[in-house]
């Protein structure tokens, strides 16, 4: 297994797990490897440092223990994905019925609590010009979906 250090091209740092150099450039190739905070297929592969096994066997103490950085470490990057994964977690999809809902909670018609979906440009213009508070938020594809 080939863990590589990967940037797209907005800057956003990752890792990507691949079962050989050969793979990453296939998948690569097909556009199937792409950034979880953007979306984007325009991936740069950085260096890595090899793994080596060097101690199998020995048991590691509390202080030896590896500490892995990642999207959840206290970057940007980490603090916003953390900010959508809530986001999700404490809202209703209602897909594309986002902007008629919006406006039956406003006007009473339907109960208050937090929801998401889809609304044109034009949609939510409307609705902010009606008062109703809305704001767009791009939510990373590796997020939409549950992992295997």
């Amino acid at each position: 297994m080939k863990v590589l250090n990967l940037r797209c091209a907005h800057g956003h740092a990752f890792e990507g797990w691949f079962g050989s150099d050969q793979d990453f450039e296939k998948q690569l190739g097909q556009g199937l490897v792409e950034c979880p905070m953007c979306g984007d297929t325009a991936i740069a592969k950085g260096l890595s440092a090899p793994r080596l096994n060097l101690g199998a066997g020995r048991e590691s103490s509390a202080e030896t223990q590896p500490v892995v950085a990642g999207p959840a470490a206290d970057t940007p990057e980490g603090r916003w994905m953390r900010a959508v994964r809530e986001v999700l977690a404490k809202t209703e999809d209602v897909g594309e019925r986002f902007a008629e809902e919006a406006r039956r909670m406003h006007y009473g018609e339907a109960e208050e609590r937090g929801i998401r979906g889809q609304a044109t440009r034009e949609q939510t213009e409307a609705l902010l010009e009606e008062g109703i508070a809305v704001m767009p938020l791009p939510i990373p594809a590796a997020l939409k979906d549950t992992l295997q």
